[in-house]
């Protein structure tokens, strides 16, 4: 019974520490679309002007699509077979932490949405409240047939942002959730097309 105790708090630290960094993932698409005529691809200027990031976001997350498009087998072309646009969306996160001084369950906790600690009967410790804030944001990658205009597919990641100065950090996680929604792409269900 030892042995099952000592391995959980290891499993559910690691399980913990993955999901602060990972990337939720939703895709939809048109089932009507031959996923396999699409070989090449460019860039949607029109779509790409209205997102609302700064110009070297813009630039990683296009790089970035770069990458994993080419692992795909698609190459960039003037006549492409589907056209790739992004748009973004970011929230602000606060989230609050009570830790009153008194009798009470003592512990220490708060971080993310429900809130994780552990703790005992007995005096608290620290007291007051704490309050940390961070951006949720939101990355869709629509792809449009080229041809006929029309959305054949998009994917959207959503997932924290790390607000740091850190350039090299900043593009490791657009890498991230580039990666993370492209990886549904195409379709499993096409497979039969």
């Amino acid at each position: 019974m030892k042995a099952t105790k000592i391995l959980a708090i290891p499993v559910l630290l690691v399980l913990f520490l993955s999901s602060c960094t990972s990337v939720k993932v939703l895709s939809d698409y048109d089932r009507e679309a031959n996923f396999k005529e699409y070989k090449s691809y460019a860039f949607y200027k029109t779509g790409i002007d209205k997102a609302q990031i700064s110009d070297l976001d813009k630039k990683r997350i296009l790089k970035a699509i770069e990458t994993e498009m080419g692992a795909r087998g698609f190459v960039k072309s003037e006549n492409p077979d589907i056209l790739v646009s992004i748009f973004t969306k970011e929230q602000e996160r606060v989230n609050v932490y009570n830790n009153n001084f008194g009798w009470g369950w003592g512990g220490w906790g708060g971080w993310g949405w429900g809130g994780f600690g552990w703790g005992g009967w007995g005096p608290g410790w620290g007291g007051g409240t704490q309050v940390s804030t961070s951006t949720q944001g939101s990355l869709y990658i629509d792809l449009i047939d080229a041809k006929n205009k029309e959305l054949v597919w998009q994917g959207k990641g959503q997932g924290t942002l790390h607000n740091t100065s850190n350039i090299d950090k900043k593009e490791a996680r657009i890498r991230e959730f580039v990666a993370e929604i492209l990886q549904q792409y195409p379709p499993d269900a096409l497979a039969a097309n």
